[in-house]
């Protein structure tokens, strides 16, 4: 009975109206807090959020801290403004001299109007495969077959202008159009094939023939130089021999002339000189002369020297 009565006293003094109360504060607290978090958005670096406001486009965000009104605004479409790069499978064209070939293209392109990307046209991206192929077809139906395989370059700026130009409208830049494959026939490959193996054949021959004679000049080159070396050796040799009898004959007349400076300076009389104009002729009667001329200063002593020897000559044998 006294529990009974401690219980219905504590419950009369506990209000709890107030507390229900306040946990409904905390959880409108705590909802609206969770809905302010929720539409704080931060659009990340090279994108761009278009948000619309009750079903009409209001803004495109770019990079940076957003606030979404709740349960007004919408983001409708995240559009990333980075280079993107599209392979569409082979497709088939057939050129101005009726030839089928498979080519597939490669797009390099860039969005640049996030409005007009999210509302311009329906699956861009579809939209240009289908504008790249019909743009090819015109392209190459214009050209013939080998015009086509030469003439990569120039298909590439005819597409990137026309595709440029058309998407425009779209939001989107054409920066590159690439033709990654051109598949003609199996009968035109082949044949592709044999003129190839044709042609290197023929530069292989053509480099063949360069060599050979590029080998033939270096050989005649070598001889030549040989050659020269040759004539330049024999040259020099000739050239040092007669420098050499040269300096020989030099030398004679320099020590002759020496011999004779020495003779003037020694004053030799008239005797010395005879005697040695008697050296002179013996040593010219002892060469391979057959007539030698007498100078008239010495005939008389080369009498006197003869007369003595026929003296010498005469005495008996026994007087030795």
């Amino acid at each position: 009975m006294n529990m009974l009565m401690t219980l219905d006293m504590l419950a009369g003094g506990f209000d709890f109206a107030a507390l229900g109360g306040a946990l409904v504060g905390i959880i409108l607290i705590v909802f609206l807090l969770l809905v302010v978090i929720s539409n704080i958005k931060i659009v990340p670096q090279a994108n761009a959020y278009v948000v619309e406001r009750l079903g009409a486009f209001h803004a495109a965000w770019s990079t940076g801290l957003h606030f979404k009104v709740p349960f007004i605004d919408r983001i409708a479409k995240k559009v990333s403004l980075k280079e993107q790069v599209i392979d569409f499978p082979p497709q088939p064209v057939i050129t101005k001299d009726n030839v089928t070939m498979q080519i597939d293209t490669v797009v390099y392109f860039q969005i640049t109007d996030p409005k007009l990307y999210a509302y311009g046209v329906e699956k861009p991206i579809s939209a240009i495969e289908n504008l790249s192929a019909t743009t090819l077809r015109n392209i190459i139906g214009d050209m013939e077959l080998d015009h086509t395989l030469t003439s990569r370059d120039v298909i590439n700026s005819k597409i990137r202008v026309i595709l440029d130009e058309a998407t425009d409208a779209w939001g989107i830049k054409v920066n590159r159009v690439e033709l990654k494959n051109i598949i003609p026939p199996a009968e035109i490959q082949d044949s592709m094939e044999k003129q190839m193996k044709a042609e290197r054949e023929r530069r292989a021959k053509i480099l063949d023939a360069e060599g050979e004679k590029r080998s033939a000049i270096l050989i005649a080159e070598g001889q030549k130089e040989s050659a020269v070396l040759r004539a330049d050796a024999v040259k020099e040799t000739k050239i040092r021999e007669a420098q050499g009898e040269a300096e020989a004959i030099l030398s004679v007349q320099r020590a002759l002339a020496d011999a004779i400076k020495l003779m003037n300076e020694a004053n030799p009389s008239e005797r010395v000189i005879a005697l040695k104009s008697l050296e002179a002729f013996q040593a010219a009667a002892d060469g391979q002369a057959t007539k030698i001329i007498i100078p008239s200063n010495i005939q008389g002593l080369a009498g006197l020297a003869a007369s003595m020897k026929e003296m010498f000559t005469d005495l008996p044998q026994d007087q030795d």
